[in-house]
C-alpha cells in the first residue's frame, strides 16, 4: 500500500539516508573534496585547506563519520581521516539497486 512505503523507510535505507543528509552540505562536501585518493589528513591538515574554524572543521568531519563518508583513527594526540570508499560506494549500490528493482 502507498501508505506504508511513504511512512515506513526500509532498515537498509537509514544509512542511506544519513550519509545523504552529510553529503548535503557544501562544506562538508568541500573537505571530502580536499582528501587526494588514499589520503589520510589530520584536522590541522583540513583546517589549513579550508576557510572554516577548527571546531566547525570537527563538526563536519565528526557528521561526515557518523554517515560512514570517512574513517578515522588516532595515533598520538592526531586524528586522521580518511575516505571510506568502500561504504560510500556500498550505500550508494543500496539506491542504484532499489531504483533497478522497484522503479
Amino acid at each position: 500500500m502507498l501508505v506504508d512505503r511513504i511512512q515506513k523507510l526500509p532498515d537498509e535505507w537509514r544509512d542511506v539516508a544519513d550519509l545523504f543528509v552529510a553529503l548535503g552540505d557544501e562544506q562538508r562536501q568541500r573537505i571530502l573534496l580536499t582528501f587526494e585518493p588514499g589520503e589520510r589528513l589530520n584536522v590541522t591538515q583540513i583546517v589549513s585547506a579550508s576557510a572554516l574554524s577548527r571546531t566547525a572543521v570537527s563538526h563536519h568531519l565528526k557528521v561526515l563519520r557518523q554517515a560512514g563518508a570517512l574513517q578515522s583513527e588516532k595515533i598520538g594526540k592526531e586524528v586522521y581521516f580518511w575516505i571510506d570508499k568502500p561504504n560510500i560506494i556500498h550505500l550508494l549500490q543500496c539506491v542504484i539497486d532499489y531504483v533497478r528493482a522497484e522503479t
